[in-house]
């Protein structure tokens, strides 16, 4: 019954981020049909930092009032509003309200705040729901939380979003006044292709994998075959030898599990290098841990995917796609792999985070170059910012997942206050960006048909 509960943790890591993720890829088919129009994206970034009210609540839960706060309540309310909420988003995305001396959509803006909630507090209570399994199925669960920026990108891509084909201006606008021509003769302009399905089916869909979440955690607490798990207390880590003792499901007065780093002698008591539960690290190189895993979030979930358009656009409309797609790959890719190669060592952790880094800063190079970034009229560029943007996640994905494990094996206040770093991380850079891109434009757009770029 071990790959039964593989699957159920990779569909319970889905439903974390698969509500709002599904909204930005759906913005290409929404914008037209709104008032906000292309406001929208700005004003979701802040909607998602304002609802990070719930990991903060859930963080200070933990740290004021440890052992009170069940995660396991609240998962059942945030993932049954996400339910309700992508439901009822079908339906009634495109109403508007008249207020404040305009037509707005509140509707679509007051139930994305819902989904930002349920989003952002699933980062400080799914990963330490996890706990009370085995360590392997950690990462399976990254592995879900991956597949679901690409499960929604992949029914995007179906349903025929952001399709652009470019066609001769001079064919739709070939008409002249008097003795005067427009002069549209050699332009392309670019024309959306129409969806295959509408915004409601795609938001069905998205409340359906909502559900499939929901029955993943029931079975996760309820299955016979899973309850098991649950009552083992002990698991045995072939690479270590060493029994380890889930914290989790262990009394308050029990002792703190030993560290798998190291080998201790018999006899006098050991003295923790931390305040989480093993103590396996010191307080330097937990603090090095977090801030490594809040650059990481603040490059993977915010900065970078800012300007992703301004980066690939410019290479056309091809190379924008597959870098989207790709990438969306490459994080359960990443996680995947970290599943057989799971390297736990702090300098291969920094290593790959500057690696990584590197390669957003190439990323962030182009986009400030925009609309006329290096190698624009070759084809090596096109594939060096898709294989820019594949290692660039690729690297910093199994950053995030080895950075998991660690916490993991440090106990669950460890991995709830991975949680809060990740939204963190996540909202400093989405602060950050937010005025250089929608207030001071410093990042110009590329046309995927017409560039025009001095040679």
């Amino acid at each position: 019954m071990s790959l039964f509960t593989h699957v159920l943790a990779c569909l319970f890591g889905i439903g974390s981020w698969v509500a709002i993720n599904g909204m930005w890829v759906e913005l290409p088919l929404i914008v037209p049909s709104i008032p906000e129009g292309w406001y929208l994206p700005s004003y979701l970034t802040i909607i998602i930092q304002m609802a990070n009210i719930g990991p903060l609540f859930i963080t200070l839960m933990h740290r004021f009032r440890p052992g009170v706060l069940d995660e396991r309540p609240v998962i059942y309310t945030i993932v049954t509003v996400g339910v309700v909420a992508t439901f009822l988003l079908a339906f009634l995305w495109n109403r508007t309200l008249t207020f404040g001396g305009g037509e707005h959509s509140a509707a679509l803006l007051s139930l994305s705040f819902l989904l930002s909630v349920v989003d952002c507090t699933s980062s400080v209570t799914f990963l330490p729901f996890m706990m009370r399994l085995q360590p392997r199925y950690l990462t399976t669960y990254f592995i879900g939380e991956g597949l679901s920026g690409l499960v929604p990108a992949l029914v995007a891509l179906t349903q025929g979003v952001g399709v652009v084909h470019c066609k001769n201006a001079s064919v739709n606008a070939n008409f002249s006044m008097g003795n005067s021509s427009l002069g549209f003769d050699g332009e392309l302009q670019a024309h959306y292709q129409p969806a295959n399905f509408s915004a409601q089916g795609f938001f069905l869909f998205l409340s359906a994998m909502m559900m499939v979440c929901l029955g993943a955690f029931l079975l996760l607490n309820f299955h016979p075959a899973v309850a098991r798990e649950h009552k083992s207390k002990g698991y045995v880590d072939d690479s270590q030898r060493v029994e380890k003792i889930d914290m989790s499901q262990a009394p308050n007065n029990e002792n703190p599990e030993q560290t798998p780093m190291l080998d201790f002698p018999e006899g006098p008591v050991i003295k923790l290098r931390s305040s989480f539960g093993k103590g396996t690290y010191s307080r330097t190189e937990l603090v090095f841990i977090f801030v490594v895993l809040a650059w990481v979030n603040a490059l993977t979930n915010a900065v970078l995917p800012s300007v992703q358009a301004y980066s690939c656009l410019p290479y056309g409309n091809q190379a924008y796609h597959l870098a989207a797609t790709l990438s969306s790959v490459a994080n359960p890719v990443a996680c995947f792999i970290a599943m057989f190669v799971p390297i736990r060592t702090l300098v291969l952790m920094g290593f790959l985070t500057v690696t990584g880094t590197g390669f957003g800063a190439y990323i962030m190079a182009m986009a400030a170059l925009s609309p006329c970034p290096l190698l624009i009229n070759h084809d090596l560029g096109a594939a060096l910012i898709v294989l820019t943007w594949v290692i660039f996640v690729l690297t910093l994905s199994y950053v995030k997942v080895i950075i998991g494990v660690i916490l993991r094996d440090e106990g669950h206040s460890a991995l709830v206050w991975c949680g809060a770093v990740v939204q963190l991380g996540s909202m400093l850079g989405a602060l950050s960006m937010f005025p250089l891109v929608s207030v001071y434009t410093l990042f110009q757009s590329g046309d995927p048909c017409n560039t025009k770029c001095p040679k």
